[in-house]
Order: C-alpha cells, then structure tokens, then sequence
C-alpha cells in the first residue's frame, strides 16, 4: 500500500492529442482524433535542450476491457497509478528509466483486443504504424524493436501476447497479465448470460404458452442478429449506468465483433451461438477459436523465439478461469522451445496492477541498452 507520500522525483505525464488516419471513419463511429497520455522519466530532462540527449527504451501499456490508457495516468487512492509505480521502480534500482506510452483504445463496444477487425477497427495499425513512428519521432525514444515493449492485463494482456505473436518486426518483449486465452473456459460459460440479456430485446415480446423451438431455432442458427443486438446496443449507449449483466453482454459482443467480423452481417459481425436454443454453432466458434492464443504459439514459434523476453502472470483464483488458459499458454511455449516466463499468485482478475511491480522490471530487462 503507498501512502502519497514519495520522496522522489515522479517524472513528467504529457498529454497530447493525436490525429489518426487509421482510426478515421471507422465502423463504430469512434473518434479518430484521439488524447494519448507518455510518462517522462525524470532522467529525460537531464537530456532536453543539448540537442541528441540521452534516448530511452518504450513501454506501451494496453489496459483492459473498458479502460483507456488515459485512465492509468489518474490518481489512485492507496495505491500508485502506473507513473507513480514507474517512477518509484526507478527510484528503487529495480528498474532503469524508460518512458511509458498510454493509448487511447476505448470503443463504442467497450474496447477492443488490440486487432484489426473489419466491425470496429485497425487498432493492431493504429499502435503498430501510426502511434510507435509519432512517439519515435517526437520523443527521444531508442527507436528499435529491441528496446521497445508492450505489456497489459485482461484484454490487455491479450493484446500484448498477440503482438508479440504477430508483430515482432514492432515489439521486442512482451508481458501479458491475466490475458485472455484457451477460449472454450473464457468466454464459453458466460454466453448463456449474455443470451438471457439480449432476449429482453427480442422483436415481439414472449408470452407463456406453446414455443415453436424448431421454428425459433432455424430463424436464429446462422449467426445472424435479428434485430436484437441493435436494440440491446441502441439501449444501452443511452444509459448512464450499465448493469454488470449488460457490461458482460456488450463484452461478449464485443468479442464477436473482434473475433468474427463480416461486414456483410447485420451489426457487421456474427454470433457464435443459436439466440433462441442456445447450441454453438461451430463454424462461427472456429472463427473465434483462429484467435485463440493457445492455438497460435505453433504457427507464430518463429516471431515468439526472436522475442528479447516473455513474462506472462495469472492469479490461481482467477473469475473467468483465465489461469487455466495460462497454464496451457505456458504448456504450449515450453513444447515449441521457447524461453519465457510463468508466474502465478493468490489472487483472482480484479485490480492486480501491483504484479506490474514484477512486470516493468522485467521488460526494462530484456530490453535496456
């Protein structure tokens, strides 16, 4: 626990706003001019006005699922925010400085998993080719995968593992926190919830008495919204609170949209269960299962052996069983030869930003000059 009360230099937060080519016009209507937050070690002063000053290694924090990067530079009660967790790693020789990059990655649909998808956005472009080159040219940045990282919890962590799979011609080490993986226990378990909420919204209200299911049934096997994930999406971005059931309803959406794009579908993306029997339908959860990033590590081995460090972390009480999928996530890395990191702690998926105590000493690590 921090009292707030340091006795060392906390660095600079700088906020800018940055206009994204990329993000214009995209599907949800998002903005594309977007606030993106960088923390400054106190180190990067001692550089500024002698012209080439010292450079620095960069770490991009990806936060979760309806967060912004914005929200890790706020003050935080009893705790420190990610700055003040930074500055007081360096302060303890525990790290060396670097400085810190907060996206923006916030959608209508809650947030995205740092991807491309055709139903929200290229948000894997945005950082890969349009906010990496903006920092590395107005900051004083070592401008080279090998001293540049990507690290997050939840989706964030998600994210940082799939980069780390796909993009490390970007990314030189990785750290994923409770990241989303091994799908069939993530997501499976909470569909039924979500098809609960979403039948609130159906066209015609239902009413006791004889239910057609083979009817019912037919009219909603392909995946397809009939109207009821627009309705159940109009209501709630009216609201001014959402209920934890709509909060996991719009992730599951959210999900899909990510996973299972198609631009020729109502909404834009496909569903992975029948609305009204509840049946998976397997080739849309094959769709989802392409993701996966248990199922990956074999056809990415290459891009995950060049990587400079690995560090992936869950608690063993985890609520959405996620350490399950890190278990196997470990197990897959081992089988393809590739040296990484494994850790697991007494504690389930909420507000574990104290295990970046672990993580930015780390990444600084593997990827200091």
């Amino acid at each position: 626990m921090a009292l707030k009360r340091p006795r060392w230099k906390p660095g600079t937060v700088v906020t800018l706003e940055h206009a994204s080519s990329v993000l214009k016009d995209n599907p949800l209507g998002d903005p594309h001019v977007r606030r993106l937050a960088l923390w400054l070690p106190p180190q990067y002063d001692a550089g500024a006005g002698r012209g080439r000053g010292r450079r620095f290694p960069v770490l991009f924090d990806l936060v979760g699922f309806t967060g912004s990067g914005l929200a890790h530079v706020a003050w935080k009660n009893f705790s420190d925010n990610v700055p003040e967790r930074a500055a007081r790693l360096v302060h303890e020789g525990r790290m060396g400085p670097a400085i810190l990059v907060f996206p923006d990655c916030f959608t209508a649909l809650g947030g995205n998993q740092y991807v491309n998808s055709s139903a929200i956005g290229s948000y894997a472009d945005y950082l890969t080719r349009e906010l990496v080159p903006f920092v590395d040219r107005e900051f004083r940045t070592l401008a080279s995968r090998d001293h540049r990282g990507c690290f997050g919890k939840s989706s964030g962590g998600y994210g940082a593992m799939l980069h780390g799979m796909k993009y490390a011609s970007t990314w030189g080490a990785i750290a994923d926190h409770s990241g989303d993986a091994y799908f069939d226990f993530v997501y499976w378990h909470d569909w039924p919830n979500t098809l609960n909420e979403l039948a609130k919204y159906r066209a015609r209200r239902q009413k006791p008495g004889r239910y057609d299911a083979p009817r019912a049934a037919k009219a909603a096997g392909r995946g397809l919204d009939d109207g009821r994930v627009r309705r159940f999406l109009a209501a709630v971005w009216k609201k001014p609170k959402l209920s934890m059931a709509e909060g996991h309803c719009i992730m599951n959406l959210c999900m899909a949209a990510t996973y299972d794009p198609d631009p020729a579908a109502p909404n834009g993306f496909r569903l992975p269960f029948n609305l009204e029997t509840g049946e998976v339908l397997p080739e849309r959860w094959r769709q989802w299962q392409r993701h996966d990033p248990v199922r990956l590590v074999e056809r990415y081995k290459r891009n995950l052996r060049s990587l400079r460090g690995i560090y992936i972390d869950c608690g063993w009480r985890d609520q959405f069983h996620i350490h399950y999928g890190s278990r196997i996530l470990s197990q897959r890395l081992h089988q393809a030869g590739i040296h990484h990191v494994y850790e697991e702690f007494d504690d389930d998926h909420s507000d574990i930003d104290y295990r970046m105590d672990v993580s930015l000493t780390f990444l600084y690590r593997a990827l200091k000059p």
